[in-house]
């Protein structure tokens, strides 16, 4: 441990030492690291990430649910339901295969772009439209991970209890699928929390947006640092309540092996 201490301290110091006395280091931390431009440009980026924050919480809401009734549907059995699930298939091959960018572009554009009177024109609308329909291909597809994770013998136990199919489906199968899969869930939310900057692409000031505000108006890109800082002290907390939950789990898990 000392050893693997001392060495990354070392790396660390040799890294700081070649980047500061590079030839260019005065310029870069004059236009990257400068503390008078952070501290006038935090304020202003810090109101617009609020609305990264409103995006990712409604969009997550939607995901959630949307991506679990696809989930479902990959998950139903017989030839009869064949329709439902080819469809669901298609639907998470489409849109993991499609960048976030371009639906975000082709829905915020083309959307309003048809001149109807019930189509929503708001930027704001249409950037979590294309993140909930590019986050729920991936989360449904960790959900049906989570689904074909349980064991066939229960859902056996609950239709010889009496349950119906839905009834096994939603008080045996899902509690136990959702419970698995939670952390996984949350790395695909980090995913997501981060993409919200490019609902900047469509016009909306989110943090990232007012950065290139900032950066063009002083010529000086310390905004995106300031940018950056916040996208950060977001994630990580979540990515640690992440890694605490796989503990937790595993524990659980050897916990309950032990007193077997």
């Amino acid at each position: 441990m000392v050893i693997a201490l001392a060495s990354t301290v070392v790396f660390f110091a040799v890294v700081s030492v070649a980047i500061t006395h590079a030839p260019g280091w005065p310029q870069v931390r004059s236009e990257f690291f400068n503390w008078h431009e952070f501290r006038s440009t935090f304020p202003e980026i810090a109101h617009a990430f609020r609305l990264n924050i409103k995006i990712f919480s409604i969009a997550e809401v939607f995901i959630l649910v949307f991506a679990l009734f696809l989930a479902v549907l990959r998950s139903l059995p017989g030839p009869v339901f064949f329709p439902l699930r080819a469809l669901a298939i298609v639907y998470a091959d489409l849109f993991r295969g499609i960048p976030t960018i371009l639906v975000i572009a082709m829905l915020g554009f083309g959307a309003p772009a048809l001149g109807l009177s019930y189509v929503p024109k708001s930027v704001i609308f249409w950037g979590i439209v294309s993140l909930v329909l590019i986050y729920s291909a991936y989360v449904s597809e960790v959900y049906r991970a989570g689904i074909e994770s349980i064991h066939p013998s229960q859902e056996a136990a609950a239709r010889s209890l009496g349950l119906s199919r839905w009834q096994t489906l939603r008080r045996v199968i899902l509690p136990q699928a959702v419970r698995r899969v939670i952390p996984p869930l949350l790395n695909d939310f980090i995913g997501l929390q981060k993409d919200t900057a490019l609902v900047g692409t469509l016009g909306a000031v989110e943090a990232f947006q007012q950065s290139q505000i900032d950066a063009n108006a002083t010529f000086n890109f310390t905004a995106y640092l300031a940018a950056a800082v916040l996208f950060v002290a977001m994630t990580i907390p979540l990515a640690r309540f992440t890694d605490w939950l796989i503990l937790r789990d595993r524990r659980r898990r050897q916990g309950g092996g032990a007193t077997l």
